[in-house]
């Protein structure tokens, strides 16, 4: 198990995408990392296929020095999420401390919001490459791929790609 002893926080809210958020949190844990799901509450949601999660915490209620990455899942939950300063603060200080940030489809919505796109080379859902771009980002169009300690995919079909990626990440950091 090559995340044994690493913590990786998942971000869920109301509208995530299911396949996105449930089948990176099963590869890391997997792969033995310890998953904490973090949203704005702590009460139980709908992704945007029915699946239901539940955040096993707020942002407040996690200690960026104790992650080794955080993940940003897609859907329509990236925008909510995105609004709520406790959870973009929690992105940009585990990204400025170097560790994994893995970011896929609608996410890149909180990484924009987050501060931390502005010249990285990055990738995600069609609907959001403009505003990827004016948040000075560079758009590739690639199933998924790390750039630094950002590790970007594109959208659901690429989920094998994607945590392929994520996983590599956390085990070399």
């Amino acid at each position: 198990m090559r995340l044994e002893g690493k913590k990786v926080a998942v971000l869920v809210a109301e509208g995530f995408e299911d396949l996105e958020y449930w089948v990176t949190v099963m590869r890391l844990q997997e792969e033995g990392a310890e998953v904490v799901s973090v949203g704005p509450d702590t009460n139980p949601v709908s992704g945007k296929n029915a699946l239901g999660a539940q955040a096993d915490t707020t942002a407040d209620g996690v200690d960026a020095s104790e992650l080794d990455g955080v993940v940003v899942p897609g859907g329509w939950a990236p925008d909510k999420l995105r609004r709520y300063p406790g959870i973009t603060e929690l992105v940009r200080t585990v990204h400025d401390r170097n560790k994994t940030v893995g970011i896929i489809c609608h996410g890149g919505l909180v990484a924009i919001s987050a501060g931390i796109v502005n010249g990285a080379r990055v990738t995600g859902s069609l609907g959001i490459k403009d505003d990827l771009e004016n948040a000075g980002a560079i758009w590739v169009d690639k199933a998924a791929f790390r750039e630094g300690n950002l590790v970007w995919g594109r959208v659901v079909p690429d989920i094998p790609e994607f945590c392929r990626e994520l996983v590599a990440a956390l085990a070399e950091d």
